[in-house]
């Protein structure tokens, strides 16, 4: 069902787009550089999130082999007690009641082991993944930070320690924009992971870097407002 889930190469067909877009109107752009290693982040994490939602056949085959194993054990007890009971040993059947027992107890301890150690190693295969999204955010988030919406629209004259702001109005609000659009593909790239693997531990993590990205997305549309607002200034 192509619009009940989120395509991957639709996500880095959409960065590779937005990168070009940013390397013509800003080129050279520190920018640009980051939405280019957000596309390389992007392109692994396609790859990623695939591979997590594969079953691993190699401890499927584990359980599968274990299953029979205590079946085996299972109905050899429950053999050597029908011969112990047809010689009237009643020792010996309660032995054989107690290993069978045991035998259910331990096999039941290893296969919930082992289909529990699958879904561990995924989360935390993802959880590793899912820190880099946060990171790129907050470098995301330092580069609109000194674009004051004040410099186009009319403020006080600059300090000396003031940094360098050359953009025009269109060009700080296009600028702003595209780091909005980053980081809303952040979040994307992010829910990948819980959309492959729905543990609880990884739809909390990309929970909160999706409030995340969307609360420093909202700071900047906070500026390009103001922007919008003072349209009728100088």
């Amino acid at each position: 069902m192509p619009y009940q889930t989120l395509d991957s190469a639709s996500i880095v067909d959409t960065l590779r787009k937005l990168e070009q877009r940013i390397v013509e109107r800003f080129p050279g752009s520190g920018l640009a550089a980051v939405c280019r290693e957000l596309l390389a982040i992007a392109e692994q994490t396609r790859e990623r999130s695939e591979r997590i939602a594969k079953p691993n056949r190699v401890l499927q085959a584990a359980v599968y082999v274990l299953i029979a194993a205590g079946i085996a054990g299972l109905l050899v007890v429950v053999f050597s007690v029908k011969l112990q009971f047809g010689a009237v040993e009643a020792f010996g059947v309660f032995q054989g009641i107690e290993a069978a027992m045991n035998i259910v107890v331990l096999v039941g301890a290893v296969l919930f082991f082992l289909m529990t150690i699958e879904t561990r190693i995924k989360r935390r295969r993802s959880l590793d993944d899912l820190h880099v999204f946060r990171s790129i955010a907050h470098v995301i988030d330092m580069h609109q930070l000194t674009k004051d919406p004040m410099t186009v629209i009319g403020g006080g004259a600059p300090t000396a320690s003031s940094p360098k702001r050359l953009m025009n109005r269109f060009e700080l609000t296009r600028y702003l924009d595209y780091c909005s659009e980053m980081l809303s593909l952040t979040n994307k790239l992010a829910s990948l992971y819980a959309q492959n693997l729905p543990d609880p531990v990884v739809i909390d993590t990309v929970n909160d870097i999706e409030q995340l990205t969307t609360n420093l997305s909202g700071k900047i549309w906070q500026k390009i407002t103001i922007i919008d607002a003072g349209r009728g200034g100088p």
